[in-house]
Parts: C-alpha cells; sequence; structure tokens
C-alpha cells in the first residue's frame, strides 16, 4: 500500500522514548544500541525492504558545528503544502516548551534563540502555516547533508494488565537493582556515562541479566510485572519499537511506554538473517521487512527463538497516561509530523526538510524523538501512528536523499556561516 504526500490522516498513536526509537532499520541494518532513557523508542511490509544506513570507516565529527553547516535554500523555494506545514507548526508548538529551556547538543543554538518563533508560533492564528516557517526560520545543509530515513510506529498487540489463560510472558516494569556503576567499579563507556548493570550479593557489579535470562525466568517472582501479553514474537518487536498498545480481550487499551533498557548491546536481527544468506527473494529466503522476519521465526520456532535471544537488549516498560506516546522531548510523538534524529547533529525541537526518494516522507518534520539506531548526521526515523496502515509503511520504509535543518533566522550569521 502506497501513500502519498505525508500521510496526516493516521492517526497520532505513536512511538519509543530512550529507545525507542528503533526503528527497524535496527532489524533490517545492523542496528546499534537501544536509546537511553531520554525519551523513546525504535517498523514493515514486503519491498521495498529497508537497507542499511550508509556508514563510514572515519570517526565523524562529535556534532553538527564541528561537523560543518552551510546555508541552505530559501525555504519559500521549498515544495511545502499547507497540511505538511500545519503538521509541523503543531507539533513544533509543543516543542517549544523544551526547545526554550534545554541545552542544544548539536551547538547550533540556544534557548534563547528559539523564543521569537515560539512566541509567533504560540499565537499563529489563520495566516497560512508555511508563511510562518518563511518568516521565522532559515535552512541549513549539516555535512554533505545526504539523507537515510527509516520508519517506526506504534504496535498493537494483544495483551492484559493481569495475567489470564492465553496471557502469559510477563512485561517488566524498571526493576530497582538496574543501576550505573559507582565510579571505579567498571569502565566508563564511551560518552563519559558509567554502565547499567547490577551489584551482586558480594559487591562486585556486573552485568545485568540479557534476553535469554530474562526469557527464562530471571526477573520472575519480584513483582516487576506491569502487564502480561499473548505472543513473544510480538512483543520482541513491540520491545524493538520501544512503545506500544496493549489490547486486552474485553478491548481495553493500555499504552506502554519505555522505561528502562539492561544495559546490553542492541543487536539488530535482520542483519544477522541477512548475513547468514536468509534474506533474499531465493528459495528457503525470506523478506527484509518485519513481516519476513516474524515468518522465518514462526516457520522455525527453535532457530527463532535462539535469534531473537542473540538481541541480548531487553526493555523495560512504563504504564503511559495521557495524550501519546511521549518521544524524547517528552512531548507526544504526532502521525506523519514527528521524526527521530540524532540530538548531537539536529536540535531536538527543530523542524526538518526531507527530500527523499520516497514521496510519502517528503515534506516537514519536527524532530521530536531520538533512537538507538538513529546515529549521525543526517540519519531520520519518521513516525506514522498506530494501526495496520502505519505498520506497512514504517516497516517498508527505506528513503535516500537531502535533509535541512530549520534554525531560527540568525543562527547562521551567529554562527559565522554563509
Amino acid at each position: 500500500m502506497q501513500l502519498w504526500g505525508k500521510a496526516r490522516s493516521i492517526a497520532v498513536r505513536t512511538a519509543r522514548a530512550a529507545l525507542l526509537s528503533a526503528s527497524f532499520a535496527a532489524l533490517a541494518a545492523c542496528g546499534g544500541v537501544v536509546p537511553s532513557p531520554s525519551g523513546q523508542r525504535p517498523p514493515v511490509s514486503p519491498p521495498p525492504r529497508p537497507t542499511p544506513a550508509p556508514s563510514s570507516s572515519l570517526p565523524q565529527p562529535q556534532n553538527a558545528l564541528l561537523l560543518g553547516v552551510r546555508a541552505g535554500p530559501a525555504i519559500t523555494s521549498l515544495p511545502m503544502t499547507g497540511d505538511d506545514a500545519a503538521g509541523a507548526l503543531s507539533a513544533f508548538r509543543e516543542s517549544c516548551a523544551r526547545l526554550t529551556t534545554r541545552a542544544d547538543g548539536s551547538g547550533l543554538t540556544r534557548p534563547a534563540d528559539w523564543r521569537q518563533a515560539c512566541t509567533a508560533a504560540a499565537n499563529w492564528g489563520q495566516g497560512a502555516p508555511s508563511a510562518f516557517f518563511a518568516s521565522y526560520f532559515e535552512t541549513a545543509r549539516v555535512g554533505d547533508g545526504r539523507a537515510y530515513a527509516t520508519g517506526y510506529y506504534e504496535p498493537e498487540i494483544a495483551g492484559s494488565r493481569n495475567a489470564v489463560p492465553g496471557y502469559s510472558y510477563p512485561v517488566y516494569g524498571l526493576p530497582r537493582d538496574l543501576v550505573r556503576a559507582r565510579p571505579g567499579d567498571a569502565a566508563p563507556l564511551k560518552d563519559g556515562r558509567m554502565p547499567l548493570g547490577r551489584y551482586g550479593p558480594d559487591g562486585r557489579f556486573t552485568a545485568y541479566f540479557d534476553r535469554e535470562e530474562i526469557t527464562n525466568g530471571a526477573l520472575a517472582g519480584q513483582g516487576l510485572e506491569i502487564a502480561w501479553v499473548a505472543d513473544p514474537v510480538e512483543f520482541f518487536f513491540l520491545q524493538v519499537q520501544g512503545s506500544g498498545r496493549l489490547v486486552s480481550p474485553d478491548g481495553t487499551v493500555t499504552r506502554i511506554g519505555y522505561a528502562g533498557q539492561n544495559g546490553q548491546a542492541y543487536t539488530g536481527i535482520g542483519g544477522l538473517m541477512r548475513e547468514r544468506g536468509l534474506v533474499g527473494s531465493g528459495p528457503g529466503q525470506y523478506s527484509g521487512s518485519m513481516q519476513g522476519i516474524m515468518q522465518y521465526i514462526r516457520e522455525h520456532p527453535v532457530e527463532g527463538r535462539a535469534l531473537m535471544n542473540e538481541n541480548r537488549s531487553w526493555v523495560f516498560f512504563k504504564v503511559l497516561e495521557g495524550d501519546g506516546p511521549l518521544g524524547a522531548l517528552n512531548v507526544p510523538v504526532r502521525a506523519g509530523s514527528s521524526v527521530a534524529a540524532d540530538p548531537r547533529f539536529v536540535p531536538l525541537g527543530a523542524p526538518v526538510w526531507l527530500d527523499l526518494d520516497r514521496r510519502e516522507a517528503s515534506g516537514l518534520w519536527v524532530a521530536q524523538d531520538t533512537g538507538g539506531a538513529i546515529k549521525g548526521a543526517n540519519r531520520f526515523d519518521t513516525f506514522w501512528g498506530a494501526g495496520q496502515r502505519a505498520r506497512t509503511i514504517a516497516g517498508g520504509m527505506s528513503g535516500r536523499g537531502s535533509a535541512l535543518v530549520l534554525l531560527p533566522r540568525g543562527t547562521l550569521s551567529r554562527l559565522g556561516v554563509r
């Protein structure tokens, strides 16, 4: 099923904080590490199947300012539609409370830079939304501007808040013994933080239980269960997304979101299948989409269970209340308007223009989320909402093209960029 021009009709029910992102690129490519508790999540249709994101053997500068920024074209030259701009304006408004108060890891903006645009957004009446962006923003190209975008969505699976017949797989909340190592007890991570793990009875710090250990009952009996699900395979993919909706037998819906992760490295099982010759169009091969991976797991339950366990990462959840799942900015992510990005290269809350070889994902987005596999400049994960249509679009999303970040007018001049 193909949607042309960013599908605003998809419901605003979304996905994944701190992980989430994740995103199916983590499955179909080779994945990185699951998102951190900053707010997320981490997609699903036959061809075109997602392809690995561009990579480089050379280390990339640590933020956009160090990588290099160039002035882009005038906003009035972009083929922005009214619906597209309206959705982005609404999402931008919701981001403003955080934009004007939080530090920008990209090095491009300061909280004060956003105040004029945010004040205008709050009071923007019936004027054309595209005129708002043309009036208060300028475009910038980060690095070479070559973009790669995947998709994510909010899964709906059978689940119950209580353990009832047919719902026997636990959804765990954050364990109390999952902590960061004290300085001196373990080597720091590359980002300078101490690793996640647990302290044993002897007081020594050790890695936390991995997926196989947790699946086999390492956390049973601790009262950590916040819900139960019917299908462990569907739940595995919900963990990749980082959030989702549990639909009980009586139709009650419970939304769950990312609460934390066990500190184990994320491994994309789609990448493992590809390495082993299981992905393709030949005999005995499967589509690289989420559906294809699921099909393999269900047709080979023993091997499939072992494959899932090779992703040692486990996501813990919390019950979400209110309007939709929250992204890394702690505001709801919106279908067709919210995109996950690497905050080192895109200010979270900033509008982003994508011009891709996938028309349904081309247009104006707002960076409101992050993802474990969404790393590097011009790497994006587009959010499509909930339901089968969202699942289909997100799972098949693999778009390449160019990206522009929209910054408050005057930013480039302050940075000395021409």
